[in-house]
């Protein structure tokens, strides 16, 4: 049963590339403290306590300037620190396939051993604040990366792969702990039960993330991989794009519009595979409660401790309620 109000432990998106018209991928030198308001006060009026903004593969030079963009603004503003605590890194550490690439551009895909003093640098721009770093562990010197970022205390997430099953087993035990978006960026056609998205539902030391939004995995299928992770670690994520709760703007990805269908596919011009998503991280919790034979509680759980838990910040999170409509939650005031 979907309650008409609801107050619970904020909810917590850890792969947000862009929100509100606005792409966390585009030029930093372009972005103002006001954009970062109006998306975190948007994320908010949905219930979100908290949101990743996710970083993806770009010229190392840009994706640093990003970072170090971002930190200016939360070390002098605590409301912003509150709702973007922490960046994921999607890239450059990707699978350079078609399909595992999924819309990461392929001229800038890189590998662990093309770039060593990358995360670093990443770490020094954050102030030491990468919740998450997603990478392919099959590429040359990825394992001893997905090692030196768990003692830096990021969680290293599998995402945008082809591995094998001893590659995925062996990042596991270096110490990953996240798979991201799992069931996308992916092979159109896989092996029929060996197969590196099964592969990694296996792995119960692997959290999950999901996008709940129909498309990217129909529900049905959801309902499949929700069922396969262990209590606590399957989450849900929007991976939403500008597109997301963007009213009369033109949404971007690195300067690229974004076509949006009117059931809400976001694609590019000229390229028909989907580019991230324009999900809110509310209806993820609705698709899911409704779709994948879930109590509310248990998605809403999906949606905030789960991930809250996963970054280190369950102690922060804070309270939020809400009234629950059919288009989605917004702040019961």
């Amino acid at each position: 049963m979907i309650p008409a109000r609801f107050t619970g432990p904020g909810l917590v998106d850890l792969q947000l590339n862009g929100y509100a018209c606005f792409d966390f991928n585009s030029l930093p030198w372009d972005w103002s403290e006001a954009d970062f308001h109006r998306v975190g006060e948007a994320l908010e009026r949905r219930g979100v306590a908290a949101a990743l903004p996710t970083f993806i593969t770009d010229a190392p030079e840009r994706v640093i300037a990003r970072i170090e963009t971002w930190r200016e603004m939360v070390e002098k503003d605590s409301s912003l620190a509150r709702i973007f605590p922490l960046v994921h890194l999607e890239g450059p550490f990707l699978s350079p396939e078609d399909g595992p690439r999924g819309a990461h551009p392929r001229e800038f895909c890189r590998t662990p051993e093309d770039l060593p003093g990358f995360l670093d640098q990443a770490l020094e721009a954050s102030g030491g604040r990468i919740g998450i770093l997603t990478l392919a562990p099959e590429l040359p010197g990825a394992l001893e990366l997905v090692e030196k970022a768990a003692r830096a205390g990021i969680t290293v997430a599998i995402g945008h792969t082809a591995a094998s099953r001893d590659v995925i087993r062996a990042a596991v035990d270096a110490g990953a702990r996240l798979s991201t978006h799992l069931g996308n960026g992916a092979h159109p056609v896989l092996p029929k039960l060996d197969n590196y998205i099964l592969a990694q539902l296996a792995e119960d030391d692997l959290a999950a993330g999901f996008i709940a939004d129909g498309r990217h995995v129909p529900f049905y299928t959801l309902k499949n991989f929700l069922r396969a992770k262990p209590k606590g670690k399957a989450l849900l994520v929007t991976d939403a794009t500008a597109a997301a709760d963007c009213k009369g703007g033109r949404p971007e990805l690195r300067g690229e519009e974004l076509l949006v269908s009117p059931d809400l596919r976001v694609t590019r011009k000229g390229k028909p595979g989907l580019s991230g998503s324009a999900l809110t991280l509310d209806r993820a919790v609705l698709n899911t409660a409704a779709h994948c034979g879930f109590s509310f509680q248990e998605a809403w759980d999906m949606a905030s401790r789960v991930p809250a838990a996963l970054v280190g910040l369950s102690g922060s999170l804070r309270e939020v309620s809400v009234r629950v409509g059919p288009g989605g939650f917004s702040l019961d005031t």
